[in-house]
């Protein structure tokens, strides 16, 4: 069964270097992405969203949840999913700021420094096989400065944080 095709001619498509850049792209990290989390979960357990919070919580303060949020780029209550994870893992704890009643501290605790400590060497090697012996160094510099600006320029729109929280709207009739 088919439907009728869909009329483009109103949209302003990308030239076609740009949609091939994009998909390559898209089907890099998809393909680096895939390998990265079988990896962190044959080695410590952990998913790739969870490494990336052990890793964000490596450093030597606590950090509040929507400055997680925001340093990985995850929603509000998939965080809260994921740090409930890794707190009942004994990987991190939570608590109350004592600086703003409204906001939760979460720390990174001596068990999840193990297990980075863990992962990380399987993940240093597991990047380096599959991203950059891809690519010469002066394509890594380049590579690092175009992602880089990327990431810059789509990180100029308001954090995820700050947008408000859409209300859910009841179905008609209810």
């Amino acid at each position: 069964m088919t439907g009728p095709e869909i009329d483009f001619s109103n949209l302003k498509l990308p030239e076609p270097g740009q949609l091939e850049a994009y998909f390559a792209l898209t089907e890099a990290v998809s393909l680096l992405q895939h390998h990265v989390e079988q990896q962190l979960r044959a080695e410590g357990g952990i998913s790739a969203i969870q490494f990336q919070l052990l890793m964000a919580l490596n450093g030597p303060v606590p950090l509040t949840m929507t400055q997680l949020a925001d340093g990985v780029v995850y929603s509000r209550s998939g965080l809260t999913y994921q740090a409930a994870l890794l707190e009942k893992a004994g990987l991190v704890t939570r608590g109350p700021s004592p600086d703003d009643e409204r906001a939760t501290l979460v720390a990174i605790t001596d068990k999840g420094r193990e297990t980075v400590g863990k992962v990380l060497p399987g993940h240093i090697e597991l990047t380096r096989r599959l991203l950059y012996e891809a690519v010469s160094a002066d394509d890594l510099d380049r590579l690092r400065d175009i992602m880089s600006r990327v990431r810059d320029h789509i990180r100029n729109e308001p954090p995820r944080s700050a947008a408000p929280r859409r209300r859910r709207t009841p179905p008609a009739g209810a």
